[in-house]
């Protein structure tokens, strides 16, 4: 899950997932212009409530204070990420090399995704134009990497061919493939093969699906798509649940770990822009509470045999969230690493899970050092 939400909201609620980070330092460097509307004063909040999240993902820092600083409005968010793409298109025309035109195009996916992640009437176009600029920037860097689709989802598998192991990647509430680069980069350099996928309701999906709790059944059919015995599964936020959910009852799941992932939901204790994106995501409030109503781990956390790894941050904190503690304390192969000072997903304290995920997904997934 993350923080996104209509602007007329208040800046505490806009704030209300992704902003219970350490992002003291950037909430003052990127609201400290005295604010003589309330919307820029809520746009402000609101990118530092993106903070990490963003610069997680992999956007430049600086380019991202430059961005949000010219906002008036959160509704100038999308429009204004989509210009920022854009630009990065048009980089990768005039570029010299290749390699530099695939990695602008990355770039321009990265902005692409994050230009959904405030209500935008042209969200879904934001969607398509990061999957298009990702594959466009793979078929440049990467010619053996593969789309591989099928029902309810697309993705794309990257990786040797004979890779001793291949993991899934499964985004969250709101994010997609384009966000989890790091990630996904992270396992190749450990020898894997990495399929990062948008499955119902997410990414380029989204305009087109809704979320649905059985995400097992998605994953099911990824694993028969890529032709593979046995899977390692990382998800991330939300993705958290379809992972632990999965691997307790796709017997095919070899190792697992979990990122900020949700153990349990309380619908009538969730933000109310929590509560929204929900709706949004799953077709409406009556949907929106249903699946909430799935999201509880307590009856499967037991059946996940897999070795499980389950990462929070200590800062995470969102009302109606019960965070991955008792998934790691029921699973009978569970680890927790709680990161003190982390927030959601963890994007201000990558050093501190990211190897370590890495390397269990690695180590358990094939018996070698990672």
């Amino acid at each position: 899950m993350s923080a996104t939400d209509n602007a007329t909201g208040s800046a505490a609620e806009l704030a209300a997932e992704s902003a219970t980070g350490p992002v003291a330092e950037a909430t003052a460097e990127l609201a400290a212009e005295p604010a003589a509307e309330p919307a820029a004063a809520l746009a402000a909040e609101f990118a530092a409530a993106q903070w990490t999240r963003a610069t997680g993902a992999g956007v430049d820092p600086h380019e991202y204070r430059r961005v949000t600083a010219g906002l008036t409005s959160v509704t100038d968010w999308g429009p204004s990420f989509l210009r920022t793409g854009h630009g990065y298109l048009e980089r990768a025309e005039d570029a010299g090399s290749s390699v530099s035109a695939g990695e602008h195009l990355l770039m321009a996916a990265r902005w692409f995704h994050l230009a959904t992640l405030a209500p935008y009437a042209e969200a879904h176009r934001a969607a398509v134009e990061a999957d298009r600029a990702l594959g466009r920037a793979l078929t440049v860097l990467e010619p053996e990497a593969r789309r591989v689709s099928g029902e309810g989802f697309t993705g794309w598998l990257r990786g040797p061919a004979d890779a001793p192991g291949t993991v899934v990647v499964v985004p969250g509430l709101d994010s997609a493939k384009e966000e989890f680069l790091g990630l996904v980069s992270a396992l190749l350099a450990r020898g894997l093969a990495v399929f990062a996928m948008d499955g119902p309701g997410q990414g380029v999906l989204a305009g087109t699906t809704t979320l649905r709790p059985d995400y097992e059944q998605v994953v099911g059919r990824v694993v028969d798509a890529l032709g593979v015995a046995r899977i390692g599964l990382v998800g991330l936020s939300l993705g958290g649940y379809f992972a632990a959910r999965t691997a307790a009852l796709e017997p095919r799941v070899a190792a697992v770990a979990t990122v900020s992932g949700p153990f349990r939901l309380d619908w009538d204790e969730l933000p109310p822009p929590v509560r929204d994106i929900m709706a949004r995501r799953t077709g409406g409030a009556d949907a929106a509470r249903a699946f909430v109503h799935h999201v509880d781990l307590a009856a499967l956390a037991p059946r996940i045999a897999a070795p499980l790894l389950v990462v929070d941050g200590g800062r995470d904190v969102i009302p109606g969230v019960t965070n991955g503690g008792p998934l790691a304390r029921l699973a009978p192969h569970g680890t927790y690493l709680s990161v003190p000072h982390g927030d959601h997903l963890l994007g201000n304290a990558r050093p501190d899970w990211l190897p370590r995920l890495s390397d269990h997904i690695t180590r358990t997934l094939t018996g070698a050092r990672a």
